[in-house]
Protein backbone atom coordinates (compact mmCIF):
# COMPACT_ATOMS: atom_id res chain seq x y z
CA UNK A 1 0.00 0.00 0.00
CA UNK A 2 2.58 2.33 0.63
CA UNK A 3 3.68 1.86 -2.97
CA UNK A 4 0.25 3.50 -4.24
CA UNK A 5 0.98 7.23 -2.85
CA UNK A 6 4.87 7.21 -4.49
CA UNK A 7 3.45 5.95 -7.23
CA UNK A 8 0.55 8.82 -7.47
CA UNK A 9 3.60 11.54 -6.57
CA UNK A 10 5.61 10.09 -9.48
CA UNK A 11 2.69 10.53 -11.75
CA UNK A 12 1.74 13.83 -10.44
CA UNK A 13 5.30 15.41 -10.86
CA UNK A 14 5.66 14.39 -14.55
CA UNK A 15 2.33 15.57 -15.10
CA UNK A 16 3.54 19.03 -14.13
CA UNK A 17 6.98 18.55 -15.56
CA UNK A 18 5.35 17.54 -19.05
CA UNK A 19 2.76 20.63 -18.71
CA UNK A 20 5.91 23.39 -18.04
CA UNK A 21 7.50 21.48 -20.80
CA UNK A 22 4.54 22.13 -22.86
CA UNK A 23 4.03 25.75 -21.82
CA UNK A 24 7.79 26.38 -22.31
CA UNK A 25 7.70 25.17 -26.09
CA UNK A 26 4.81 27.14 -26.36
CA UNK A 27 6.58 30.39 -25.12
CA UNK A 28 9.11 29.79 -27.47
CA UNK A 29 7.36 28.70 -30.37
CA UNK A 30 4.67 32.01 -29.80
CA UNK A 31 7.75 34.42 -28.59
CA UNK A 32 7.00 36.80 -30.74
CA UNK A 33 3.41 37.15 -30.67
CA UNK A 34 3.54 37.36 -26.97
CA UNK A 35 6.25 39.81 -26.95
CA UNK A 36 4.43 41.84 -29.70
CA UNK A 37 1.51 42.09 -27.91
CA UNK A 38 2.92 43.32 -24.59
CA UNK A 39 3.88 46.33 -26.65
CA UNK A 40 0.15 47.28 -27.97
CA UNK A 41 -1.59 50.37 -25.65
CA UNK A 42 -4.17 48.37 -26.16
CA UNK A 43 -6.86 51.48 -26.49
CA UNK A 44 -8.27 52.85 -30.14
CA UNK A 45 -6.06 55.30 -31.53
CA UNK A 46 -9.20 57.55 -31.60
CA UNK A 47 -9.45 57.79 -28.01
CA UNK A 48 -5.84 58.08 -27.65
CA UNK A 49 -4.78 61.62 -25.54
CA UNK A 50 -1.11 61.50 -27.31
CA UNK A 51 1.93 63.77 -25.26
CA UNK A 52 2.30 67.25 -25.52
CA UNK A 53 3.49 68.68 -28.80
CA UNK A 54 6.81 70.12 -29.20
CA UNK A 55 7.76 73.74 -29.29
CA UNK A 56 10.17 73.86 -31.76
CA UNK A 57 11.57 77.24 -30.95
CA UNK A 58 13.01 75.34 -27.93
CA UNK A 59 16.10 73.76 -27.84
CA UNK A 60 14.42 70.64 -26.09
CA UNK A 61 12.75 69.89 -28.87
CA UNK A 62 15.79 69.39 -30.73
CA UNK A 63 17.88 66.10 -30.12
CA UNK A 64 20.75 67.57 -32.16
CA UNK A 65 21.14 71.43 -33.64
CA UNK A 66 24.23 73.91 -33.97
CA UNK A 67 25.43 76.05 -30.77
CA UNK A 68 24.08 78.96 -32.96
CA UNK A 69 21.55 77.98 -35.87
CA UNK A 70 20.31 81.08 -36.84
CA UNK A 71 23.98 82.53 -37.18
CA UNK A 72 26.28 79.80 -39.15
CA UNK A 73 30.05 80.19 -38.86
CA UNK A 74 33.09 80.05 -41.22
CA UNK A 75 34.35 77.33 -39.38
CA UNK A 76 30.66 74.66 -40.08
CA UNK A 77 29.91 72.78 -43.30
CA UNK A 78 28.74 74.56 -46.11
CA UNK A 79 25.04 72.90 -45.70
CA UNK A 80 22.31 71.57 -43.42
CA UNK A 81 21.34 68.50 -42.88
CA UNK A 82 17.71 68.01 -41.46
CA UNK A 83 17.47 64.35 -40.00
CA UNK A 84 14.60 62.10 -39.50
CA UNK A 85 15.24 59.25 -37.04
CA UNK A 86 14.58 55.86 -37.17
CA UNK A 87 12.53 54.55 -34.08
CA UNK A 88 13.80 54.27 -30.90
CA UNK A 89 10.80 54.17 -28.72
CA UNK A 90 9.07 50.68 -28.07
CA UNK A 91 5.32 51.07 -27.10
CA UNK A 92 3.86 49.59 -24.22
CA UNK A 93 1.84 52.55 -23.04
CA UNK A 94 1.80 55.01 -25.78
CA UNK A 95 0.80 54.94 -29.34
CA UNK A 96 3.32 57.80 -30.37
CA UNK A 97 6.30 58.42 -27.78
CA UNK A 98 6.51 61.99 -26.04
CA UNK A 99 9.81 63.50 -26.59
CA UNK A 100 11.15 63.34 -23.34
CA UNK A 101 11.48 59.91 -23.01
CA UNK A 102 14.37 59.15 -21.72
CA UNK A 103 15.21 55.46 -23.04
CA UNK A 104 14.63 56.88 -26.17
CA UNK A 105 16.73 59.47 -26.21
CA UNK A 106 19.65 57.01 -25.10
CA UNK A 107 19.46 55.03 -28.08
CA UNK A 108 19.25 58.42 -30.03
CA UNK A 109 22.20 59.36 -29.20
CA UNK A 110 24.52 56.38 -28.28
CA UNK A 111 22.94 54.28 -31.21
CA UNK A 112 21.22 55.64 -34.36
CA UNK A 113 22.69 59.82 -34.17
CA UNK A 114 26.78 57.89 -34.20
CA UNK A 115 25.59 55.53 -37.09
CA UNK A 116 23.07 57.12 -39.42
CA UNK A 117 23.36 61.15 -38.79
CA UNK A 118 27.30 60.65 -38.37
CA UNK A 119 27.92 60.25 -41.72
CA UNK A 120 26.92 63.57 -42.86
CA UNK A 121 28.87 65.56 -39.97
CA UNK A 122 31.50 66.84 -42.72
CA UNK A 123 29.13 67.89 -44.91
CA UNK A 124 26.14 69.63 -42.67
CA UNK A 125 25.11 71.36 -39.50
CA UNK A 126 23.06 68.54 -38.26
CA UNK A 127 19.22 69.42 -37.07
CA UNK A 128 17.56 66.13 -35.69
CA UNK A 129 14.07 67.37 -33.94
CA UNK A 130 12.78 65.19 -31.39
CA UNK A 131 9.01 64.18 -32.35
CA UNK A 132 6.10 62.41 -31.07
CA UNK A 133 7.47 58.83 -33.17
CA UNK A 134 5.00 56.18 -33.35
CA UNK A 135 6.19 53.30 -31.05
CA UNK A 136 7.98 50.14 -32.81
CA UNK A 137 4.49 48.59 -32.32
CA UNK A 138 3.31 50.12 -35.17
CA UNK A 139 5.68 48.70 -37.31
CA UNK A 140 4.73 45.32 -36.81
CA UNK A 141 1.02 45.41 -37.30
CA UNK A 142 -1.16 46.91 -40.31
CA UNK A 143 -3.79 47.89 -37.95
CA UNK A 144 -5.63 51.20 -38.90
CA UNK A 145 -4.48 52.40 -35.10
CA UNK A 146 -1.25 51.83 -36.22
CA UNK A 147 -1.44 54.11 -39.32
CA UNK A 148 -2.84 56.57 -37.35
CA UNK A 149 -0.13 56.65 -35.51
CA UNK A 150 2.67 57.32 -37.95
CA UNK A 151 0.30 59.72 -39.55
CA UNK A 152 -0.12 61.84 -36.66
CA UNK A 153 4.21 61.63 -36.37
CA UNK A 154 4.33 63.37 -39.36
CA UNK A 155 2.76 66.59 -38.18
CA UNK A 156 5.86 66.85 -35.94
CA UNK A 157 8.08 66.13 -38.84
CA UNK A 158 6.83 69.00 -40.87
CA UNK A 159 6.10 71.34 -38.10
CA UNK A 160 9.98 71.06 -37.33
CA UNK A 161 10.89 71.18 -40.98
CA UNK A 162 8.74 74.64 -41.24
CA UNK A 163 10.32 76.42 -38.33
CA UNK A 164 13.96 75.15 -39.78
CA UNK A 165 12.93 76.62 -43.11
CA UNK A 166 11.83 80.09 -41.53
CA UNK A 167 14.33 80.76 -38.84
CA UNK A 168 17.70 78.47 -39.35
CA UNK A 169 18.45 78.03 -43.12
CA UNK A 170 18.91 81.31 -45.15
CA UNK A 171 19.40 79.83 -47.74
CA UNK A 172 21.65 77.12 -47.68
CA UNK A 173 22.28 74.13 -49.05
CA UNK A 174 20.19 71.25 -46.81
CA UNK A 175 20.26 67.59 -47.23
CA UNK A 176 17.80 65.34 -45.72
CA UNK A 177 18.25 62.16 -44.22
CA UNK A 178 15.42 60.00 -42.80
CA UNK A 179 16.06 56.33 -41.91
CA UNK A 180 13.32 53.47 -41.54
CA UNK A 181 10.20 54.89 -39.83
CA UNK A 182 11.85 58.69 -40.37
CA UNK A 183 12.13 57.74 -43.99
CA UNK A 184 9.08 56.67 -44.44
CA UNK A 185 8.05 60.84 -42.85
CA UNK A 186 11.15 62.12 -44.73
CA UNK A 187 9.37 60.86 -47.91
CA UNK A 188 6.24 62.68 -47.49
CA UNK A 189 7.99 65.84 -46.28
CA UNK A 190 9.54 66.11 -49.40
CA UNK A 191 6.31 65.17 -51.69
CA UNK A 192 4.25 68.23 -48.99
CA UNK A 193 6.83 70.50 -48.46
CA UNK A 194 9.88 70.21 -50.82
CA UNK A 195 8.67 69.33 -54.45
CA UNK A 196 5.99 71.80 -54.18
CA UNK A 197 8.52 74.69 -53.62
CA UNK A 198 11.47 75.46 -56.15
CA UNK A 199 12.54 77.77 -53.66
CA UNK A 200 13.27 75.02 -51.20
CA UNK A 201 13.92 72.45 -54.04
CA UNK A 202 16.55 73.69 -55.54
CA UNK A 203 18.44 74.18 -52.25
CA UNK A 204 18.07 70.33 -52.28
CA UNK A 205 21.79 68.03 -51.94
CA UNK A 206 19.97 65.23 -52.02
CA UNK A 207 17.37 63.37 -49.39
CA UNK A 208 19.09 59.76 -48.17
CA UNK A 209 16.32 57.55 -47.30
CA UNK A 210 17.97 54.81 -45.72
CA UNK A 211 16.51 51.53 -45.17
CA UNK A 212 13.10 53.09 -46.56
CA UNK A 213 10.48 51.77 -49.68
CA UNK A 214 10.09 54.79 -52.01
CA UNK A 215 8.00 53.44 -55.31
CA UNK A 216 9.96 54.29 -58.55
CA UNK A 217 6.47 55.10 -60.01
CA UNK A 218 6.17 58.67 -58.76
CA UNK A 219 8.73 59.59 -56.48
CA UNK A 220 8.50 63.21 -54.90
CA UNK A 221 12.25 64.10 -55.96
CA UNK A 222 14.28 62.35 -59.47
CA UNK A 223 16.36 59.59 -58.29
CA UNK A 224 20.11 60.03 -57.79
CA UNK A 225 21.76 57.88 -61.51
CA UNK A 226 25.01 58.87 -60.76
CA UNK A 227 27.54 60.37 -58.13
CA UNK A 228 27.74 64.36 -57.96
CA UNK A 229 24.43 64.79 -59.01
CA UNK A 230 22.52 67.37 -56.59
CA UNK A 231 18.81 67.69 -56.27
CA UNK A 232 17.93 63.86 -55.91
CA UNK A 233 16.72 61.19 -54.09
CA UNK A 234 18.43 58.22 -52.71
CA UNK A 235 16.65 55.74 -51.32
CA UNK A 236 17.26 51.85 -50.76
CA UNK A 237 15.98 48.95 -48.30
CA UNK A 238 19.10 46.16 -48.11
CA UNK A 239 18.32 42.80 -47.69
CA UNK A 240 21.10 40.24 -46.84
CA UNK A 241 21.51 37.88 -49.52
CA UNK A 242 19.27 34.29 -49.45
CA UNK A 243 17.17 35.84 -47.14
CA UNK A 244 14.35 35.45 -49.09
CA UNK A 245 11.73 35.60 -46.02
CA UNK A 246 12.60 38.36 -45.43
CA UNK A 247 12.93 40.28 -49.00
CA UNK A 248 9.47 39.05 -49.69
CA UNK A 249 7.89 39.96 -46.50
CA UNK A 250 9.56 43.67 -47.32
CA UNK A 251 7.46 43.43 -50.42
CA UNK A 252 4.64 42.38 -49.49
CA UNK A 253 3.77 44.28 -46.25
CA UNK A 254 5.89 47.97 -46.74
CA UNK A 255 2.96 50.91 -46.49
CA UNK A 256 4.02 53.80 -48.51
CA UNK A 257 2.52 57.18 -49.03
CA UNK A 258 -0.89 57.11 -50.94
CA UNK A 259 -3.50 60.13 -51.74
CA UNK A 260 -4.51 61.97 -48.89
CA UNK A 261 -1.73 61.14 -46.81
CA UNK A 262 -2.91 57.65 -46.61
CA UNK A 263 -0.76 54.97 -45.81
CA UNK A 264 -1.08 52.24 -48.37
CA UNK A 265 0.34 48.83 -49.65
CA UNK A 266 3.16 48.80 -52.22
CA UNK A 267 0.69 46.59 -53.97
CA UNK A 268 3.11 45.30 -56.43
CA UNK A 269 5.15 48.83 -57.28
CA UNK A 270 8.71 48.26 -57.87
CA UNK A 271 10.82 50.07 -55.29
CA UNK A 272 13.61 52.72 -56.07
CA UNK A 273 16.89 50.78 -55.55
CA UNK A 274 19.72 53.12 -55.04
CA UNK A 275 23.28 51.60 -54.60
CA UNK A 276 25.74 53.37 -52.21
CA UNK A 277 28.52 51.24 -53.55
CA UNK A 278 27.91 52.92 -57.05
CA UNK A 279 26.48 55.72 -56.00
CA UNK A 280 23.54 55.83 -58.07
CA UNK A 281 20.40 53.98 -58.98
CA UNK A 282 22.50 51.48 -61.01
CA UNK A 283 21.92 47.74 -62.66
CA UNK A 284 24.65 45.30 -61.87
CA UNK A 285 26.84 44.00 -58.67
CA UNK A 286 29.01 45.85 -56.99
CA UNK A 287 31.99 44.03 -55.48
CA UNK A 288 33.36 44.46 -52.07
CA UNK A 289 36.06 46.07 -53.32
CA UNK A 290 34.03 49.31 -53.68
CA UNK A 291 32.97 49.30 -50.23
CA UNK A 292 34.86 52.04 -48.87
CA UNK A 293 33.78 51.94 -45.05
CA UNK A 294 31.30 50.24 -42.87
CA UNK A 295 31.58 50.86 -39.10
CA UNK A 296 29.03 49.93 -35.59
CA UNK A 297 29.94 53.59 -34.53
CA UNK A 298 27.19 52.59 -31.06
CA UNK A 299 28.48 53.94 -27.80
CA UNK A 300 31.05 56.55 -29.69
CA UNK A 301 30.72 60.31 -28.14
CA UNK A 302 29.12 62.91 -30.67
CA UNK A 303 31.24 63.95 -33.72
CA UNK A 304 33.95 61.41 -32.99
CA UNK A 305 34.87 60.08 -36.38
CA UNK A 306 34.86 55.70 -36.10
CA UNK A 307 37.44 53.55 -37.59
CA UNK A 308 36.23 52.21 -40.66
CA UNK A 309 36.17 48.35 -42.23
CA UNK A 310 36.57 48.43 -45.48
CA UNK A 311 35.60 45.60 -48.59
CA UNK A 312 33.11 44.46 -45.90
CA UNK A 313 30.14 43.88 -48.43
CA UNK A 314 29.09 43.83 -52.15
CA UNK A 315 25.58 45.08 -53.17
CA UNK A 316 23.69 44.51 -56.14
CA UNK A 317 19.97 45.70 -56.90
CA UNK A 318 17.13 42.90 -58.03
CA UNK A 319 13.28 43.73 -57.84
CA UNK A 320 13.63 46.88 -56.06
CA UNK A 321 15.05 45.57 -53.42
CA UNK A 322 19.06 46.05 -52.36
CA UNK A 323 20.55 42.39 -52.02
CA UNK A 324 23.79 43.09 -49.68
CA UNK A 325 26.47 40.13 -49.12
CA UNK A 326 27.02 39.34 -45.35
CA UNK A 327 29.88 41.62 -43.85
CA UNK A 328 32.76 39.50 -42.24
CA UNK A 329 33.28 41.22 -39.18
CA UNK A 330 30.86 40.05 -36.11
CA UNK A 331 30.85 43.88 -34.99
CA UNK A 332 28.46 44.49 -38.01
CA UNK A 333 25.90 42.14 -36.99
CA UNK A 334 22.37 42.31 -35.08
CA UNK A 335 23.22 42.28 -31.37
CA UNK A 336 20.86 43.50 -28.05
CA UNK A 337 16.94 42.66 -27.12
CA UNK A 338 14.18 41.40 -28.90
CA UNK A 339 12.98 44.82 -29.42
CA UNK A 340 16.70 46.10 -30.36
CA UNK A 341 17.00 43.96 -33.07
CA UNK A 342 13.81 45.09 -34.69
CA UNK A 343 15.14 48.63 -34.72
CA UNK A 344 17.66 50.38 -37.07
CA UNK A 345 20.94 47.97 -36.92
CA UNK A 346 23.63 49.34 -34.68
CA UNK A 347 26.11 49.99 -37.33
CA UNK A 348 26.13 51.37 -41.15
CA UNK A 349 27.12 49.41 -43.76
CA UNK A 350 27.79 52.16 -46.08
CA UNK A 351 29.37 55.12 -43.65
CA UNK A 352 32.11 56.05 -45.51
CA UNK A 353 30.28 56.01 -49.00
CA UNK A 354 27.43 58.00 -47.66
CA UNK A 355 29.87 60.34 -46.30
CA UNK A 356 31.51 60.40 -49.41
CA UNK A 357 28.45 61.13 -51.59
CA UNK A 358 27.06 63.48 -49.43
CA UNK A 359 29.98 65.65 -50.22
CA UNK A 360 30.76 65.16 -53.55
CA UNK A 361 26.70 66.29 -54.22
CA UNK A 362 27.18 69.21 -52.18
CA UNK A 363 30.03 70.67 -53.88
CA UNK A 364 28.07 69.65 -56.89
CA UNK A 365 25.22 71.92 -56.14
CA UNK A 366 27.59 74.73 -54.82
CA UNK A 367 29.65 75.09 -57.98
CA UNK A 368 26.14 75.27 -59.88
CA UNK A 369 24.79 77.73 -58.05
CA UNK A 370 28.16 80.14 -58.26
CA UNK A 371 29.82 78.88 -61.54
Amino acid sequence: MADRPRGFRRLAFAAVALTVAVLALAAYVWRDDILRTSLDPREPFQTYDPPPPPDYSQRASWALMPQAPATPTAGEPPADVFFVSPTTYDGGRHWNAPIDDPESDRIFREVMAPNYAGPFVRAGRIFAPRHRQASLYTLMTLREDAREARRFAYGDVAAAFRHYMANYNHGRPIIIIGVEQGGTLATRLLAEEVAPNPAIRSKIVAAYLIQTIVPSDNPPLPPCLAPKQPGCLAAWMAVYEGDVEKAQSVLDRSLVWGHGGQLVNLEGRTPICFNPLFGGVVDGEAPARLNRGATNATGLEWGARPAFLTRQVGARCERGLLRVTRPQSTSLRASGSWTDRRKAPGYNLFYADLEADALARSAALRASRHP
